[in-house]
């Protein structure tokens, strides 16, 4: 068994709140707690989760992904960040570029801006606001379970396609479209 691993948090934290290496302490500590990670209902069809209560008033959540599930590209608009995997192992897709916030449907992005993590059991990372990714359980035969937090808690979700080198923004969840 390999040694957890750790991605550096962003910097410079947003005003108040927990800072994204906190959120990070917070989700490997929940991950690592049996009595949580087996209070989440299992679906062999579809994504499962239960809310928590993360640190000093972020959201945080406890997510079930059955085998070949992900999340499609998105971002958690102004918030940070942090996820950890529990059980099983998730990939991460993101881009190492900031993109605006606002004013644009689609994008062409430069090459070498994409990023791949694996992230096992006992492996998280952090990140700062408008971060841009998908996750994937890519198992063809293992549930994964993770545990996410955000601070502010979400405001809203930027949900995007791509295709190639083309970003583009797809439509915009609110936290009623998903609690």
């Amino acid at each position: 068994m390999s040694a957890p691993t750790h991605a550096h948090a962003p910097a410079l934290p947003l005003a108040g709140g927990p800072t994204a290496a906190e959120l990070l302490t917070f989700a490997l500590d929940t991950a690592a707690n049996s009595r949580i990670i087996d209070s989440l209902p299992l679906d062999p069809e579809g994504r499962t989760w239960i809310r928590l209560d993360g640190p000093a008033g972020s959201e945080a959540w406890l997510i079930g992904w059955p085998p070949g599930t992900g999340t499609g590209w998105h971002d958690h608009a102004e918030s940070r960040g942090a996820f950890a995997t529990a059980r099983g192992r998730l990939t991460e897709h993101s881009l190492a570029v900031r993109l605006p916030s606002e004013g644009w449907r689609s994008l062409e992005l430069a090459e070498g801006v994409d990023r791949r993590r694996s992230l096992g059991a006992g492996a998280g990372r952090a990140f700062g606001e408008h971060h841009v990714h998908e996750v994937l359980n890519e198992s063809p035969a293992e549930h994964a379970i993770s545990v996410h937090a955000y601070y502010p808690p979400l405001p809203l979700i930027r949900r995007y396609s791509r295709s190639g080198p083309v970003l583009r923004l797809e439509h915009v969840e609110r936290p009623a479209d998903w609690q």
